[in-house]
């Protein structure tokens, strides 16, 4: 044990996040196999558990076994506490808990904290974390209160109550999970107004990250006091749900709040409204588009980030005009394209060859449709065309890695291992031809 503890000391931060991933997904889909977790007569395999406790910890919402048919109330609230560390991250819900304690939080689990909440001061982040801890419970309350309403009209009160409580948790954490049984999700309740805003409401903030809701909270939602970044994250997710809005119901047969839902929920929730195997292929790559970008950084979601996309528009709308990068008045930072360029090659890579093997292990599966579960994982968001529990075990374990890849980063997890500070050789300027 001493030498495990040594060696795990010497680990960067970005290792050590990476692996507190990986020990609850393990734990997690131990728990789940356990007679307490399974209902009687009901047969799970470990391929099975470990895929859920993956898309829980990884707040995606795919699914193997239906969760409101096989596990017990036990082992649904095991999964609801998947979810809920996996949105949080590891670090934050660890550094929590010490803080109830009443403990110090050591240089190192500051710098562990700052990693996994992606700021750059190290100041104040014993506050963020209260503060984030505080902003998920009043989030998710008063989603349980106000979803309880509606599920109370369909299910005893106690059950109803579970419900809720499950179901806001999902929803603020971005992962499409629902008990309601049968594989069905939110399809009975697609004409219930008060769930689906309150819904789109949760997987909105959920979305956005915790340190642009602090700063909305902190400037009075005063645009003009907002800073750069959370303007780009408000005005992109603004424009990519309504965009994505007209474009369904452009080439669905849905109903306007089915495809504002929809739009909402593709951007790395998961829930549904209607089911996607129906849709045409052009609704599916309108979805697809809206899963890749994904939600906002510091957020439980997943995709390449709407910071990313727009750092990716503006740099080309520099090279094509030939003007600086700014935007609300403020100079784009000078690396930004660079790194967003980066991240968006590395996605379309890991989509790119997971969509192959996927095709290699499951030659039954149409390319669309490898595609769309490919990208829903990437994107940790859960949407699925219902081909999930029919994949075979390689294609489960390859989603696996690619859930693990998309809450992660695809740049976390390429610098994981290797990472210099620079070389201090300086080489001659090549001759290259771009374009």
């Amino acid at each position: 044990m001493d030498k495990i503890l040594s060696i795990l000391k010497r680990q960067s931060p970005g290792r050590l996040i990476a692996l507190g991933f990986v020990a609850v997904i393990l734990l997690g889909s131990v728990l789940l196999i356990l007679p307490f977790s399974v209902k009687e007569g009901v047969e799970v395999r470990y391929i099975d558990t470990l895929y859920t406790a993956t898309s829980a910890v990884c707040v995606t919402g795919l699914i193997a076994v239906d969760a409101g048919d096989t596990f017990t109330p036990v082992g649904q609230a095991i999964l609801a506490g998947l979810i809920q560390v996996g949105g949080l991250g590891v670090t934050s819900v660890g550094a929590g808990i010490i803080i109830a304690m009443g403990k110090r939080i050591s240089l190192k689990g500051r710098t562990l904290i700052r990693e996994a909440s992606n700021v750059d001061s190290a100041s104040g982040l014993v506050r963020l974390v209260k503060a984030i801890l505080f902003t998920t419970l009043i989030f998710e309350l008063s989603g349980a209160a106000l979803s309880f309403l509606v599920f109370v009209q369909d299910y005893p009160p106690l059950r109803a109550l579970g419900i809720s409580l499950f179901h806001s948790i999902a929803a603020f954490n971005n992962s499409g999970f629902d008990i309601l049984g049968n594989f069905q999700n939110l399809i009975p309740y697609r004409d219930n107004v008060l769930l689906n805003l309150v819904t789109c409401v949760l997987i909105f903030f959920g979305g956005i990250g915790f340190l642009v809701i602090r700063e909305l909270w902190q400037k009075r939602f005063h645009w003009k006091r907002l800073s750069m970044h959370a303007r780009v994250v408000l005005s992109v997710s603004g424009v990519l749900i309504v965009v994505g809005t007209l474009l369904l119901k452009l080439t669905e047969d849905i109903t306007w709040m089915g495809a504002f839902f929809h739009s909402v929920s593709a951007r790395t929730a998961g829930f549904s409204t209607y089911a996607l195997g129906d849709f045409k292929p052009a609704g599916l790559l309108v979805l697809s588009v809206l899963m890749f970008i994904g939600a906002s950084p510091g957020s439980t979601g997943g995709g390449i980030k709407t910071s990313t996309f727009f750092a990716l528009l503006q740099g080309i709308k520099s090279a094509a005009t030939n003007k600086s990068e700014h935007a609300f008045h403020y100079a784009v930072p000078r690396d930004a394209f660079r790194k967003a360029a980066v991240i968006t090659l590395l996605a379309l890579s890991v989509v790119v060859v997971g969509t192959y093997l996927m095709l290699v292990f499951d030659p039954q599966v149409t390319m669309l449709q490898a595609m769309f579960e490919v990208v829903s994982a990437f994107g940790t968001v859960g949407l699925s065309t219902g081909i999930t529990p029919g994949l075979s075990d390689a294609s489960k374990l390859l989603s696996i890695v690619i859930m693990y890849i998309g809450r992660l980063g695809p740049l976390t997890i390429a610098t994981l291992w290797y990472f210099s500070r620079g070389e201090r050789i300086r080489y001659a300027d090549g001759n290259l031809a771009i374009g």
